[in-house]
């Protein structure tokens, strides 16, 4: 399989060079070429498999001719080892017709494992084969970090420094990625907010001159694989639900949109998917583009909900790629258009969106509310990511007949300033494997927010 550039200038790639490129040359971001395409039939032999074997199903045509097929199995065995329950990703029932999916089975509480257990694997192995050593640079508004930490600690071709927003994340979150402490770890606090740090990472990928030869690779959503790994779940749930012979419809809590495309990849790959919903926060650009095709940036709001405290959504150009008929040198064009005045695009091309998404924003507030909502009705407890899926998926539903699934992206232990203010009257444990989190000895550097300190501490700190 090939891979293009979003933005049309950049030569086609294998998977191996995919996942070291991270954004293309042109500064669009990789989707395959053309996407597998499975029949009913064929997803409906995969109702009771293993959560495992499904994941080898749907992602093996992304890597084919790139990592050989048993390898790969290993590497997914080995990823969803780690992860706490048998079914990887279970389903709670809510509600009737309502559904939640648990995706904090993973040693770090949060989605991002599906994804990045996977990811440092795949690195071991393409770096190895290629006797080469890379930089990983990468921004996280919370959960990436830990995740790309845990999952590429023992990766021995890989120095991994991954910038956070400094008293911005929840302490949990500040924990999990600071006291892994290893030669190869670097946690960095950037005196600025999330897209401050996104966008050192992507100034640092277009010119990566500071390096002097070595490669950055990429661990946030932009990098393919991330995505690849999201896609399993949107099968394994509709499976549970009956799928593919019944349709099923998804609320995904998201700031990057890498989330919510995975599920967009799902339905195109042939999955019946009914509906998208968009569940934001404060921060409603998304919502906004999604509700009223205004895709204006505006400040960036602090909020209990901190992994989607973001503006810049990059993931999001993948699919304005497919609105814009998959003309790459179109979509350059609004992209660069949109750096100078933010608005809206062709209503024809927005109404295409429509078609599948909706949305909805949800204030801090009515966060806590429903979090106790869902609580005194069910016992039981959701974090404040969670609870803006469910509100969201709540007052979008457009057919009350197809199941609904909220994605449960964290544990509620990552967020207990919002489990507090919820008024439960509750505090969430952290599992056994972090009891002590808390008197762990921390390790990381606060920085201004200025892309020359930042690179030169990379220098400084990478192995040669």
């Amino acid at each position: 399989m090939k891979y293009i550039s979003t933005r049309g200038s950049a030569p086609a790639l294998g998977f191996e060079d995919v996942l070291l490129t991270g954004l293309a040359p042109d500064g669009g971001l990789y989707v395959p070429e053309t996407l597998p395409r499975f029949t009913q039939e064929e997803i409906a032999s995969w109702a009771g498999l293993p959560y495992t074997i499904l994941a080898f199903n749907v992602m093996y045509p992304f890597v084919e001719g790139s990592i050989p097929e048993n390898d790969f199995r290993l590497m997914i065995d080995e990823t969803y080892a780690v992860f706490d329950h048998t079914a990887v990703a279970p389903l709670v029932q809510l509600d009737q017709n309502e559904w939640v999916l648990e995706l904090f089975r993973g040693p770090t509480l949060a989605f991002k494992d599906f994804a990045l257990q996977l990811l440092g694997r795949l690195l071991d192995h393409v770096l190895k084969k290629r006797n080469e050593r890379v930089v990983i640079l990468g921004a996280t508004s919370g959960d990436t970090g830990s995740a790309a930490i845990e999952g590429c600690k023992h990766c021995d071709n890989v120095d991994i420094f991954i910038l956070h927003p400094h008293n911005r994340v929840s302490d949990v979150q500040r924990k999990q990625m600071t006291t892994v402490l290893g030669d190869n770890v670097f946690n960095i606090a950037i005196e600025g907010n999330f897209d401050d740090c996104q966008q050192m990472v992507k100034d640092s990928f277009n010119d990566q001159s500071f390096l002097s030869g070595t490669r950055l690779v990429a661990v946030n959503s932009i990098n393919w694989a991330r995505i690849m790994a999201q896609i399993v779940y949107y099968f394994s749930a509709s499976l549970s639900l009956g799928g593919p012979s019944r349709s099923v419809s998804f609320s995904v809590p998201t700031g990057n949109f890498g989330d919510i495309f995975a599920g967009y990849l799902a339905r195109n790959m042939g999955l019946p998917i009914n509906q998208l919903v968009v569940a934001t926060n404060k921060n409603d650009i998304l919502h906004r583009f999604i509700s009223q095709n205004d895709y204006k940036l505006e400040g960036l709001h602090h909020t209990l909900s901190p992994s989607m405290d973001i503006m810049v959504s990059s993931n999001f150009e993948r699919l304005m790629f497919d609105l814009y008929g998959r003309d790459g040198l179109a979509l350059a064009g609004q992209m660069e258009a949109w750096k100078k005045q933010s608005g809206a695009i062709e209503e024809y091309r927005w109404l295409a969106a429509r078609k599948l998404f909706d949305s909805c924003s949800v204030n801090d507030d009515r966060t806590c509310e429903v979090i106790k909502e869902v609580f005194d009705q069910t016992e039981y407890l959701i974090d404040p990511h969670t609870a803006i899926g469910v509100e969201a998926a709540r007052i979008c539903r457009r057919d009350g007949s197809i199941p609904m699934v909220t994605l449960a992206t964290a544990h509620p232990v990552k967020f207990p300033e919002a489990v507090e203010k919820s008024g439960v009257g509750i505090t969430p444990e952290l599992p056994h494997h972090l009891a002590d989190l808390y008197e762990r000895k921390e390790s990381y550097e606060v920085l201004p927010n200025n892309l020359s300190e930042v690179h030169a501490y990379v220098v400084k700190h990478r192995r040669s």
